[in-house]
């Protein structure tokens, strides 16, 4: 009798102390899942953009190529070729390139790289006229040869550089909606990359 007196006492201040233990474990695990939701939520929203088109530009021409042999500085034969080229430009960006840091407990995200910006161009040439002369016939390697001409001209008459500029301003301009979200949940955003300034942040 005498020892349960003594051993009551003791089980019901253990049993205080685990209940204490448990809740105040259960007052700050909400805390630890909103900092955890915070970081999914942005770095899915950057996951899910993944490889980004951000411009895409139509080209199309036409070009005539004539061909002829002379003799004595004179023209005795001649033919040519009408081709037509359409040429597609993109330009586009890896977002799984883009690194940062989401630092839940000083609330920022930080921006460390972004990604270079990759072009593709893509010509595709039909031939649309073929001037053709019994004496002068026109060849598979006269073809092959005026079509690469073609795809040449196309490739170098894209001004990679403007491109370039216009791809970054759209990659910003979806970057924000990123950036957006981030400043919804109070996070301040800091670039270490010095290339976001277009955005103001």
């Amino acid at each position: 009798m005498r020892n349960l007196r003594i051993i009551l006492p003791f089980l019901a201040g253990v049993i205080v102390m685990i209940i204490l233990f448990f809740s105040f474990r259960s007052c700050l695990n909400p805390a630890e899942k909103t900092e955890k939701s915070d970081y999914y939520i942005l770095t899915n929203q950057i996951s899910k953009m993944n490889k980004m088109v951000v411009l895409e530009q139509n080209t199309s021409s036409m070009q005539k190529t004539k061909m002829g042999y002379e003799f004595f500085g004179k023209e005795v034969s001649s033919n040519s070729i009408i081709t037509y080229t359409k040429t597609n430009a993109q330009v586009s960006y890896d977002l799984n390139k883009m690194k940062m840091e989401v630092d839940s407990i000083n609330k920022k995200l930080i921006i460390t790289e972004l990604p270079e910006p990759e072009i593709r161009i893509t010509p595709s040439v039909e031939i649309q006229s073929l001037d053709d002369s019994f004496f002068n016939r026109i060849s598979e390697k006269d073809i092959k040869n005026v079509t690469q001409k073609a795809k040449t001209t196309a490739i170098n008459s894209i001004d990679q550089n403007k491109l370039k500029g216009e791809g970054k301003e759209q990659l910003m301009e979806n970057l924000n909606t990123i950036f957006v979200l981030a400043k919804a949940l109070n996070y301040k955003i800091e670039d270490q990359t010095g290339k976001l300034g277009i955005l103001k942040l």
